[in-house]
């Protein structure tokens, strides 16, 4: 009996165990999902999508690259006669104007070599006036035939030789004076200055290769940039035209614009190893953001197509059939439509034909969709601003 009470009991405990066991599946199964109503998707029911409607606009046409912030001037400032450097007049980073004074050289030494040169030229002016005095006396006396001819040619010979000289002694006065001049270093362009090379008291020479310090002009400022050569007519047509292009210099991340300018010019040859033609924008830079050697993005205006028809980009679809857009109609049925796309920002696609203004094109639920198929619209895309974008042409795509 006691092992029979035992034996029980065990099972009872086991019973028990098994009652929770199923009592914690059922809490925790999961709940039966709800029958999908009318409004949700099922075999054959309406297929749930976000749409966007066809809007009209003005679509800037611009083409996007890489470019390089060019300055049109750098000048490297250095001493143009030998000496020690005595002053440094400008501090780094200054912006300068032309004709400023930057730097002082020794000016003494060329001081008396100038003294000496006005020296010699008073001395040789000297006997040039006693030697023209003399030649007069001669002349007289050659006229009243006192004295022989070649007495009279002699002397003139020796006012020639005088003023020969003389005209020596000027150009030594006026070399001198130069050197003294270029004893003050200015600035020979206007422009940012960069850090200083040289300090004070060290000697300086015309032959140095490290310049006391580098003039660069920021205003006006140049941008380089390439394009392919497929994309030159979209920018020969406007250009060769007078028409003005805008050019406008992005940051890297392409979230700040730096500058606006305009392009200047065009390379006169493609680049053969990459299928490239070189251009150059001019900017004012009033501000000064396009620094020398920058990298920045480029957008270049070619063109802006009025009132043309805007979609979502993300309503752009590609198959066997090219492109197309799911169209859905009053009856809230899809209708595959082939399109003509024109350029696109990434955001915005411009079409040439297929849809009209107002029709509502799906964004999201594509993978699901058939000509014909029903849907439910659960949310209106809200169609990007096409104002400050960058646009490729279709040879892009």
């Amino acid at each position: 009996m006691p092992h029979a009470t035992k034996q029980s009991r065990q099972w009872l405990i086991g019973l028990i165990l098994l009652a929770l066991l199923l009592i914690l599946i059922w809490w925790f199964w999961p709940a039966k999902p709800e029958a999908p109503s009318a409004g949700r998707w099922r075999d054959g029911g309406p297929v749930p999508v976000r749409v966007a409607t066809v809007t009209q606009g003005d679509f800037p046409v611009e083409l996007k690259a890489l470019g390089t912030v060019t300055a049109y001037n750098t000048v490297n400032v250095r001493g143009r006669v030998d000496g020690e450097l005595v002053k440094l007049l400008f501090e780094d980073g200054q912006r300068v104007e032309a004709g400023d004074l930057l730097a002082v050289i020794d000016p003494r030494p060329y001081e008396v070599a100038l003294q000496q040169a006005l020296g010699v030229q008073q001395e040789n002016q000297a006997q040039l006036r006693n030697a023209e005095a003399d030649l007069a006396r001669y002349r007289g006396l050659y006229a009243e035939d006192s004295i022989a001819k070649q007495t009279l040619d002699t002397q003139q010979a020796l006012v020639n030789q005088y003023r020969g000289t003389l005209k020596s002694n000027q150009a030594a006065v006026a070399e001198a004076r130069l050197n003294l001049d270029f004893t003050q270093v200015r600035a020979p362009i206007s422009g940012r200055l960069g850090l200083r090379q040289v300090d004070l008291g060290n000697l300086v020479s015309s032959g140095d290769a490290l310049p006391l310090v580098v003039i660069t002009q920021t205003l006006p400022i140049a941008l380089m940039f390439t394009l392919p050569e497929a994309e030159l007519p979209a920018v020969l047509r406007p250009f060769r035209a007078g028409q003005t292009l805008r050019v406008e210099a992005w940051d890297r991340s392409e979230k700040l614009k730096l500058a606006e300018g305009r392009l200047e010019s065009l390379d006169n040859l493609i680049d053969t190893a990459t299928g490239t033609v070189k251009l150059k924008a001019r900017f004012e830079n009033a501000e000064e953001l396009l620094f020398p050697n920058q990298f920045v993005n480029v957008r270049l205006l070619v063109e802006t197509r009025e009132q043309a028809l805007l979609i979502p980009a993300a309503a752009l679809q590609f198959g066997t059939r090219g492109t197309f857009v799911y169209v859905i109609d009053e009856h809230d049925k899809v209708q595959v439509r082939s399109i003509v796309a024109g350029p696109s920002n990434g955001r915005m696609t411009l079409v040439e034909e297929g849809v009209a203004v107002g029709e509502r094109l799906v964004l999201e639920g594509t993978d699901r969709l058939r000509d014909g198929s029903l849907v439910e619209v659960v949310g209106e895309g809200q169609a990007p601003t096409v104002k400050q974008t960058s646009v490729r042409t279709p040879a892009d795509a």
